[in-house]
């Protein structure tokens, strides 16, 4: 018997099995357009590394994205609630849950404007869970105008979202 020409058939069909079909690859292909399409028209100035909000998903779906990790690198849009007004060196975003996130820029490599607050912006980076430190969050508190008294009333660590934000879009 001739096994050359059933060793030729089961490559072709082995072949055949590894190749995707016309539908599958167009359905994959407009898959990957679809969230970049869905994506907000924003547009403005960029701090830190230059970002679009391609592909950028909304706040309120950082927990979906996170789900048990600690942390996760990811692109959010949302509005920025609290801004640093010593330098502009952090801006908070509420989440979903009514929490505020603190946005730092990484390495501490640039600011954004004092007056954003109520603008929508893109963050792009990572966002993770971390216990702060009383001593830290007493001097956001200082660094956003807070009182003596609010920030003397700051007696507890807590653990909270952050994000380390290499790039920032600040819409117009």
């Amino acid at each position: 018997m001739n096994l050359k020409p059933l060793t030729l058939v089961a490559a072709l069909v082995g072949l055949a099995a590894c190749q995707s079909s016309p539908a599958t690859t167009e359905a994959a292909a407009t898959a990957a357009v679809t969230p970049a399409a869905a994506a907000p028209a924003i547009t403005g100035k960029t701090y830190g590394a230059a970002i679009t909000a391609a592909g950028a998903r909304p706040i309120s779906e950082l927990r979906q994205v996170l789900g048990q990790q600690d942390s996760a690198q990811v692109k959010l849009v949302g509005t920025a609630a609290e801004v640093c007004q010593a330098k502009g060196c952090w801006l908070t975003m509420t989440t979903a849950e009514g929490q505020p996130m603190r946005v730092r820029f990484k390495d501490y490599a640039f600011f954004v404007p004092k007056d954003i607050s109520g603008k929508t912006v893109v963050i792009n980076g990572w966002a993770h869970r971390e216990v702060v430190p009383v001593e830290d969050l007493q001097h956001y508190a200082k660094d956003a105008g807070k009182s003596a008294k609010e920030v003397a009333a700051i007696t507890q660590p807590e653990e909270q979202l952050n994000f380390e934000a290499d790039g920032v879009l600040v819409q117009d």
